[in-house]
């Protein structure tokens, strides 16, 4: 049986409402930093494995963690935010510039559909959320965090509840009601007891954050 605690990146640049210029490179703002030294206060016991994505902001919430506790092994996994749009359509604008884009995406109800260079489809995210599934089965760790990103955290979360990695329309409005009906604040712990042929979830907290969301702008 593992331990494995998804951990939501502190706020970024895009979370606080600036304009942002790629989805990688969305760096944390200064409530982010402090964000991520609490996240490190918060882990007690050390992991043997930490992950974050390939995006930056993931890399600096975990970094207190990481100098925290320097003896555990670090990956790079594919966990990052779902990235349904093209980032150069929107190159220097803010989530709330970006929101026509959002809600056409969403209404065309395509889950096969790639919006262009840099984006993904519907599909594209299932498919990692899948090799997820598979790197977890594979480990021999008793303790893992994974920095990860709000969607990308539902969309494991819905895999395992629904017991199902199936992609057609019926899905994709299934997953876009689900993401909407809760928010994963930034800088909040999803606890996951993961073993191949059971999973248990805990509640998503953020007890340990001097200042918790409700949520905040995805991204």
């Amino acid at each position: 049986m593992t331990t494995v605690w998804f951990v939501r990146h502190g706020e970024s640049e895009a979370n606080a409402g600036l304009p942002t210029t790629h989805p990688k490179t969305t760096q944390l703002t200064e409530r982010g930093h402090h964000q991520a030294q609490q996240i490190a206060q918060a882990v007690t016991a050390p992991p043997d494995l930490i992950v974050t994505s390939p995006y930056w902001r993931t890399k600096q919430t975990a970094q207190p963690t990481i100098a925290r506790f320097p003896a555990a092994t670090q990956e790079e996994w594919r966990v990052q935010e779902f990235t349904y749009l093209c980032p150069n359509r929107y190159q220097n604008t803010t989530v709330h510039e970006r929101r026509p884009l959002s809600d056409a995406y969403w209404q065309r109800c395509d889950p096969m559909h790639v919006d262009g260079v840099g984006a993904e489809s519907f599909a594209d995210l299932m498919q990692r959320v899948q090799d997820v599934h598979h790197q977890l089965n594979k480990l021999d760790a008793k303790f893992v965090l994974i920095f990860s990103h709000g969607r990308f955290m539902r969309a494991f979360l819905w895999s395992c509840l629904t017991r199902s990695l199936e992609v057609n329309a019926k899905r994709f409005r299934q997953f876009y009601a689900f993401i909407n009906a809760f928010a994963v604040p930034n800088g909040a712990i999803l606890p996951v007891r993961w073993r191949s042929s059971d999973v248990w979830f805990g509640e998503i907290t953020t007890a340990h954050l001097s200042e918790p969301q409700s949520g905040s702008a995805e991204e």
